[in-house]
């Protein structure tokens, strides 16, 4: 095992046509000297598929679930850190905003909730294999690449989406640091508090509670990694009653204590976050509005 390692970054747009469905397309270049692998932790975000040239990735998330050794490897919504260990590959990923996920996956978002899967073989995701097969050639072409994805998403035929609107509502009311809880977002978003309960699972993979929770976390979170000055009494989130109450937290969500989070290396998702907030304006996708990441 080696932390050694240097990452480069690049986060680009997706085309107009595709923005309310998508994050970011970024794109990962990490070397690791010597054969070894670098550890890191993902922390609970949207869906995301990963197609990788060169080493595959070992990744299992703290609720279970697992995959190693394909060039495609795909998560549902997450509430849980996924631990991952990787070498010397690029890889682009692709994240799916919720009304992504109901455009272009369908299934209800609940059921794939912390999946971590090869998605050659799982059925959720065998729609996006043929990307996996074709997006990469012998020679590395940043731009190339990133045509093949967008020009592979634009060829699904046009299809409403039901409850279009509603998703969007939803998704702007979540990601507002003002909201007061649930039955604020009940008054945001004009349905009942069992429509909610409907909606949110569904497409956005977890119970509304769960979702407020999440948000004001990784509020908390991205705060303390662009800026470890704050320590995590400076970067908590105003939403939290007090520090046990964080520390609670984050021990459900990343399945490890803050101190300990602090002490470790994240010599690949560190420059992920930071090169993010530069590009789009926040450091975790999770806390991209209805329009994704704004360039």
């Amino acid at each position: 095992m080696s932390q050694s390692c240097s990452v480069r970054v690049r986060f680009r747009q997706p085309p107009a046509d595709l923005r309310r469905y998508f994050t970011t397309f970024y794109l990962v270049e990490t070397t690791v000297p010597g054969g070894c692998l670098a550890q890191d932790w993902l922390h609970p975000e949207w869906a995301n598929l990963r197609f990788h040239q060169g080493a595959c990735p070992e990744a299992s998330s703290i609720s279970g679930s697992a995959v190693s050794g394909s060039t495609f490897a795909a998560t549902g919504p997450s509430a849980h850190a996924v631990r991952f260990r990787i070498g010397t590959t690029r890889m682009w990923g692709i994240g799916l905003l919720p009304l992504g996920w109901a455009r272009y996956v369908g299934v209800p978002a609940q059921s794939m909730a912390d999946a971590v899967v090869d998605g050659h073989a799982h059925p959720a995701f065998t729609a996006f294999a043929p990307l996996a097969a074709t997006l990469f050639r012998d020679e590395p072409d940043e731009d190339a690449e990133l045509a093949r994805i967008a020009a592979y998403f634009q060829t699904f035929p046009p299809r409403p989406v039901p409850d279009e609107a509603r998703i969007q509502a939803i998704h702007a009311a979540l990601v507002d640091p003002e909201l007061d809880g649930i039955a604020g977002l009940v008054r945001r978003t004009g349905v009942s508090q069992r429509t909610l309960e409907r909606l949110c699972a569904r497409h956005f993979g977890f119970s509304p509670k769960l979702l407020l929770r999440r948000q004001r976390f990784m509020r908390s979170l991205s705060q303390y990694v662009l800026d470890p000055s704050l320590r995590w009494i400076g970067a908590i989130d105003g939403q939290y009653h007090d520090q046990a109450q964080f520390v609670r937290d984050f021990h459900q969500f990343m399945g490890m204590t803050p101190s300990h989070y602090a002490s470790i290396d994240k010599p690949i998702l560190s420059a992920i976050m930071h090169e993010r907030a530069r590009f789009a304006g926040a450091a975790v996708q999770a806390l991209d509005g209805p329009g994704g990441g704004a360039g």
